[in-house]
């Protein structure tokens, strides 16, 4: 059977919010029988848009990674839930039922991403339902996903085996996969939050004035192996990405035609920007 899937790009999300936006005008005062009881108009964030910049200035960048409830076909709030509040739909949309889950706070916590919030004046566990009410009507995306103006997140209604194929042949990650809860959102490009990078800008004296060097060879290695190789570009900067944080020590080595090669230490914990770097 077909079943539901979030993928999203985090290299094309943008942080517009029309996602999150597009979901509150969904939900906010809004009561769906049988999927949802309405969105509280303070507090809750069914989506909910993380930020991380990564470097220092000038070389830095930015990620946006949207989350939102994960519908996880092992979903611990299931197994917390009492009297069948919490079920999975054989299409994969994972419900809590307004009505049954009254009172059921320890809900919240059952969530580890975060994403089950507490509705004060209804009493009752709430997160975002997928848009199944819309879903059921026919509707083939959520009205995030309608909202995104760069295609950034996409609904897409595939078999388990082919979902595991485009996961495998895009790279698609999910959050925290060491908890194994086999979430159905999925994350491309997801390496620019999860992960830093060491860079820097070469340059050197040339005819009494000081230049960028294009060209340069420039290898990073650890435990005196050579991990990664690349070049200094038309401005002089170098980056190698993708790696752990808080991996430790490294040496980037630098070679260029006519000038000694050097070394330079970089110890990471966070993504780091080594400066100009003088041959």
């Amino acid at each position: 059977m077909k079943k539901w899937n979030m993928i999203i790009d985090v290299a094309e999300c943008t942080n517009c919010n029309n996602c999150t936006l597009a979901t509150m005008d969904e939900y906010i005062g809004n009561e769906f029988p049988g999927y949802a009881a309405p969105m509280p108009k303070h507090g809750h964030k069914w989506i909910n848009i993380l930020q991380k910049e990564r470097g220092q200035i000038p070389m830095i960048d930015i990620a946006y990674v949207p989350t939102m409830c994960n519908h996880c076909d092992d979903a611990p709030c299931i197994k917390w839930s009492l009297n069948g509040a919490v079920t999975k739909r054989a299409d994969g949309v994972v419900l809590i039922d307004p009505d049954k889950a009254v009172g059921q706070k320890q809900l919240v916590e059952a969530c580890p991403y975060g994403h089950i919030w507490w509705n004060d004046e209804l009493n009752i566990p709430q997160a975002w339902s997928f848009d199944a009410h819309l879903l059921d009507q026919g509707w083939d995306k959520t009205r995030g996903a309608l909202s995104c103006p760069t295609g950034a997140m996409k609904t897409v209604k595939l078999e388990d085996n082919e979902m595991a194929r485009l996961a495998r042949e895009e790279s698609l990650e999910v959050m925290k996969p060491e908890l194994n809860t086999k979430p159905r959102v999925y994350y491309k490009n997801l390496w620019r939050y999860s992960t830093c990078f060491i860079g820097g800008s070469l340059s050197a004296k040339s005819g009494g004035a000081v230049d960028c060097v294009v060209g340069a060879q420039v290898r990073l290695l650890r435990n005196d192996m050579v991990i990664a190789e690349t070049a200094s570009d038309n401005y002089g900067d170098f980056k190698f990405d993708k790696l752990e944080e808080g991996s430790g020590r490294y040496i980037v080595e630098i070679r260029s035609i006519e000038r000694p090669k050097k070394t330079v230490e970089a110890l990471l914990g966070a993504s780091l920007n080594l400066g100009e770097i003088q041959l």
